[in-house]
């Protein structure tokens, strides 16, 4: 295998991981928002904008040959990566302010922590795309 497919599979994976945690983190935000706002709703609104982080990540990847779309990917992935950081060291050392659980909660716990790992792989692939292009 070259090391372009080997890139390239690589990115499909990553590509894939963000689409199933935007469907997922859209899907939970959704029902939450819609059916009991009432009971967290600063738990069940930072699931909205997660999802909406998620989003904008996952359509900047999948473009990012687009002039444009890397500074939105890297953006996106940066505010996912400090979200992910300050949403769950707060729900960690104070609980009491998330009564329910939101994606970030945690570090991403109720993902299987991939909510704390996923933007730290985007950025590192960003990277390596950007030192490929340089040495190409």
């Amino acid at each position: 295998m070259s090391e372009a497919t080997a890139r390239r599979g690589g990115f499909t994976v990553l590509v894939w991981v963000y689409v199933v945690l935007t469907l997922a983190a859209l899907g939970r935000s959704g029902y939450q928002l819609a059916t009991k706002y009432d009971e967290a709703p600063l738990a069940y609104l930072l699931s909205a904008v997660a999802a909406v982080v998620y989003l904008v990540a996952t359509v900047a990847l999948m473009t990012h040959v687009r002039r444009g779309s890397r500074a939105v990917a890297l953006i996106a992935l940066s505010i996912e990566a400090v979200g992910v950081l300050v949403v769950g060291t707060l729900s960690v050392l104070r609980p009491d302010l998330f009564p329910a659980d939101t994606v970030w909660s945690a570090y991403g716990r109720g993902y299987l922590f991939i909510p704390l790992v996923l933007p730290f792989v985007g950025l590192w692939w960003l990277r390596q795309r950007s030192r490929h292009e340089v040495s190409s």
